[in-house]
C-alpha cells in the first residue's frame, strides 16, 4: 500500500523538480518531503528521483509513478468525498492564461466538473498579466498563470525556462532588427522578451501582436519572426531558435495558481479545483495535445 500523503508529497517534487519547493507548496518541512519520498521509495523498491546538490530529475521509474500516484489519489478523494458525502455548491469563477489553450487542462477541469457537478464554473481565458489584474479587482476566484521570478503571488504549479522559438526554416539576419512576434501588453513575455534585448543592446521590431495563443502561433508558423514561449509548451511546428542565432538569454518563469479573496462555498470550490490542477499539474507541461 503507498501511503497518500507520500503520493502528494512526490507529486509536488515531481511537478517543481525541488525538494525546497514542494515543502513550501505542502507547507512542510525540507526534512519530511525527503522522509516521504524515501519511504515511497522503500515502498516501491525503485529510486524515483536522480539528485545531487544542483538538481532533481524524475528517474524512469519515477516517470512511472507519475501515472500511477495520479491515478491512486484520485481514487482516494473519489472515496473520501463519497463516503464523507461532502458535495461542493456555488459559483466558481476561473481564469486561464493563454498559455494553457492546448494544453491538457480542459481534461482537469472535465474531471472537476465530473466529480463536483453541483459548482457551476466560468472560464476566462486571457494573459496572465490581465488575469492578475481581474484577481486583485475581485472578478475573479481563482488563477492559473504565469507569474515573474521573485513574484510572491500564488501556489507554483511548476518553473520553466522561456526560450526563443519560430519556425525550423526561420533564418535571422543578424544586420536587422529581430522580428517579434507577442503579446500585447501587459503580457509577461513580451515585457521579458523586450527587456532581455534592450539589456543586449539589440534590435527589435514588433512583425505580430495577438491576443490569442492560436494567432501568435500561426504567425510563427508563417515564418513572421520569433515569440518568447515556456521550453515546456512549445506547440506543434515550432522549434526553439538555435543558438548560433545570437538571441539573449529570457531567463525563466514560473506558473501558478493564486487565489481571490472570497470565502464561503466558493472558497471551497477553489480549493478543490486548486488541488486538482496541483495533482495534475504535470500533464500540463509534459502532455500537451496537437
Amino acid at each position: 500500500m503507498y501511503d497518500p500523503s507520500h503520493l502528494r508529497t512526490f507529486l509536488a517534487v515531481a511537478q517543481t523538480l525541488s525538494f525546497t519547493q514542494a515543502a513550501r507548496r505542502l507547507g512542510l518541512r525540507q526534512s519530511t518531503v525527503s522522509q516521504h519520498v524515501r519511504r515511497l521509495e522503500d515502498a516501491t523498491g525503485r529510486q524515483l528521483f536522480s539528485r545531487d546538490t544542483h538538481s532533481v530529475e524524475l528517474t524512469e521509474d519515477g516517470e512511472a509513478m507519475l501515472g500511477f500516484a495520479r491515478r491512486l489519489l484520485d481514487v482516494h478523494e473519489q472515496a473520501t468525498a463519497f463516503f464523507t458525502g461532502t458535495r461542493l455548491r456555488g459559483r466558481l469563477r476561473f481564469g486561464a492564461s493563454e498559455d494553457f489553450v492546448l494544453t491538457r487542462l480542459p481534461e482537469i477541469l472535465e474531471r472537476f466538473r465530473s466529480d463536483h457537478p453541483e459548482v457551476d464554473l466560468e472560464l476566462t481565458v486571457e494573459l496572465s498579466g490581465t488575469l492578475h489584474e481581474q484577481l486583485a479587482a475581485g472578478k475573479l476566484d481563482l488563477v492559473l498563470a504565469k507569474r515573474r521570478p521573485q513574484d510572491p503571488r500564488g501556489e507554483l504549479v511548476w518553473h520553466d525556462r522561456l526560450v526563443w522559438i519560430g519556425a525550423e526554416r526561420l533564418r535571422l539576419d543578424p544586420d536587422r532588427p529581430v522580428p517579434l512576434i507577442v503579446y500585447p501588453p501587459p503580457g509577461i513575455t513580451r515585457a521579458l522578451a523586450l527587456e532581455a534585448l534592450e539589456r543586449e543592446g539589440r534590435a527589435w521590431r514588433i512583425a505580430c501582436t495577438s491576443g490569442s495563443l492560436n494567432g501568435l502561433i500561426a504567425a510563427a508558423r508563417a515564418g513572421l519572426g520569433v515569440m518568447a514561449h515556456s521550453q515546456g509548451l512549445v506547440p506543434p511546428g515550432l522549434v526553439r531558435v538555435p543558438d548560433r542565432a545570437g538571441l539573449p538569454e529570457l531567463g525563466e518563469v514560473d506558473f501558478v495558481i493564486v487565489h481571490g479573496r472570497r470565502h464561503g462555498a466558493e472558497r471551497g470550490a477553489a480549493d478543490a479545483l486548486a488541488a486538482a490542477i496541483l495533482s495534475g499539474g504535470d500533464r500540463l507541461h509534459r502532455g500537451r495535445r496537437g
